[in-house]
């Protein structure tokens, strides 16, 4: 083999060599379609491995920059791992009625990074649980008390009213600003209550452990949140006009330095 030249063909630059008998052959590119599809599979492989590496070095630099956020993950994740003990402890799940989900979507919902963005949640969640139970067992009360032909129409007419009464109460500003949540877990709880009513014969111990379900959650929250490094709303509004305040001293002293 003495040289390798091109030669433009219509399908592009062909790549010829001269071998030691003087006569030329072609040369033939050695990526196929399997090795080609191989490269791109690898090709996808390492961009991914490169967004989890960039990911994982955002995340660290979050954690960095405020390790309380760290902190409520780990608060989060323990207050799911107690939850979890009435689904694995038999007589706990007895207790509950075998409503243990409750418990645990208590937590996921009402868990917030501060002490008292927790507790008002967990107020509305237990308020609006009672108040929705109570009316739910009293509508079930109502239907039971009238024909039978007559029961769907009364629980579907009570559904109605009182969920679109506390869908509307959410878009007035104050009501929304204080107890949107609260609503909102209303209507859940009635709606679910008296629909199940109509297939269930003993609606009474489905709302108390309904009820027993969400204090559980509710409590395990409060507990956790207070006593594994709390968190402050007046601290942090402390600690945010402090940093806020530093920021606007550096950004005046710019333009003092530059004319001394």
């Amino acid at each position: 083999m003495k040289m390798a030249d091109g030669k433009e063909t219509p399908e592009g630059v062909e790549w010829r060599i001269r071998v030691a008998d003087g006569s030329s052959e072609a040369l033939v590119p050695a990526t196929g379609l399997a090795q080609r599809a191989w490269l791109g599979v690898k090709g996808l492989i390492r961009q991914f491995a490169s967004e989890v590496m960039m990911f994982l070095k955002r995340a660290w630099e979050v954690g960095a920059n405020d390790p309380r956020k760290v902190v409520h993950f780990m608060k989060v994740g323990l207050a799911l791992a107690l939850v979890s003990l009435f689904y694995f402890i038999r007589p706990l799940y007895d207790g509950v009625g075998g409503n243990a989900m409750w418990t645990l979507m208590t937590v996921v919902l009402v868990f917030e990074t501060t002490v008292g963005a927790t507790v008002y949640k967990c107020i509305n969640r237990v308020f609006a649980t009672f108040l929705a139970g109570f009316l739910a067992v009293g509508v079930h009360w109502l239907a039971s008390r009238s024909d039978d032909t007559l029961v769907p129409y009364v629980a579907g007419a009570s559904v109605f009213v009182l969920a679109s009464a506390a869908t509307f109460s959410r878009l007035i500003p104050s009501v929304k600003s204080l107890f949107d949540y609260g609503a909102m877990v209303f209507i859940l709880t009635f709606s679910f209550v008296v629909v199940s009513g109509y297939r269930v014969d003993t609606l009474f111990e489905f709302a108390r452990n309904r009820i027993s379900t969400i204090i559980i959650g509710t409590s395990l929250c409060i507990i956790v949140i207070m006593i594994v490094c709390p968190i402050w709303s007046g601290q942090e509004l402390h600690s945010l006009i402090v940093r806020n305040m530093d920021k606007l001293a550096d950004s005046l002293d710019g333009p003092f330095l530059r004319f001394r």
